[in-house]
């Protein structure tokens, strides 16, 4: 049996107004944030749900149920330490991560290293393990007509123990 195990995300949310919009741990400038039970980073969400495919844990649904009141607004890398924290007692360590934002705007270049730095920080990783990209749909769908976003993740991790 191979120590390597591969996990896939995919999150999405409603961009809506009277919400700050956070993407990777980052509060950036837009007039509109995402919608969501937590503070709704469809980024980490996205990466989050990579990993707990990866380590056989479920989903972010399952963990930490958007009916549960205790998660009502709640940093969403507090909920991405607390998978790094289950993955480490199934005996699982981060390879890699490679995550993909999909979103007409804003343009979020600036603020891609302090992602990595964020999620890499409370996974108790480096931040060279984790790549965030970007991209437009080119107008197409709802995240190229600006009503949402979406975010991809692949995650590699190892069995150590």
């Amino acid at each position: 049996m191979t120590n390597l195990r591969i996990g896939h995300g995919y999150d999405v949310h409603r961009l809506t107004q009277g919400r700050k919009l956070i993407l990777g741990g980052v509060e950036i400038p837009y007039e509109r944030g995402l919608l969501g039970h937590s503070d709704a980073d469809v980024l980490v969400h996205a990466v989050m749900d990579a990993l707990t495919g990866a380590a056989r844990l479920g989903d972010i649904g399952k963990l930490f149920p958007d009916t549960d009141p205790q998660y009502a607004g709640i940093s969403s890398l507090k909920l991405l330490s607390e998978v790094g924290r289950l993955l480490g007692e199934q005996g699982f360590a981060v390879v890699n991560i490679d995550a993909t934002l999909l979103a007409q705007a804003p343009k979020v270049g600036p603020y891609r290293r302090e992602m990595e730095r964020n999620m890499a920080a409370a996974l108790g990783v480096e931040a060279e393990q984790i790549n965030v990209k970007a991209t437009t749909e080119e107008g197409l769908g709802f995240t190229g007509d600006g009503s949402g976003m979406a975010a991809h993740a692949v995650a590699l991790v190892e069995k150590t123990t």
